[in-house]
């Protein structure tokens, strides 16, 4: 297991709890008047479920090399901060071009689970 990713996946996880309860509750005016709520629940959904990728990527780790492991976590990383940040600070402030970024943390998302499915895949163990 790699404690690192298990722990990245963690941290990532506690941020997804505290950001959905602040889009419940400390932002939930601003989300319904500009009817942008589900945007933002999409944005803590897709944290969390990548979150939980990284977990899974901390376990597989024993199969993989270092540098398979970092590059599929970072892909992770890179996919929350892309996909899920985009559509965060487009709920809030309703800055409308960040919607095209969205797309390339999605792809992020999508290499960082072919990737993993085919190194395990093909791992000797």
């Amino acid at each position: 297991m790699s404690k690192f990713w298990f722990s990245i996946g963690c941290v990532c996880l506690a941020i997804s709890v505290g950001i959905g309860a602040f889009g419940a509750h400390g932002l939930k005016s601003i989300l319904e008047a500009n009817q942008r709520t589900e945007t933002f629940e999409t944005a803590v959904k897709y944290q969390f479920y990548h979150s939980f990728g990284i977990i899974i990527l901390s376990f597989v780790a024993k199969y993989l090399s270092i540098k398979t492991t970092n590059r599929i976590g970072y892909l992770f990383l890179a996919g929350i901060l892309i996909f899920s940040g985009s559509l965060y600070v487009l709920s809030i402030s309703g800055i409308r071009w960040l919607g095209a970024i969205t797309p390339f943390g999605g792809v992020a998302f999508i290499l960082a689970w072919l990737i993993l499915g085919y190194q395990i895949y093909t791992s000797k163990e």
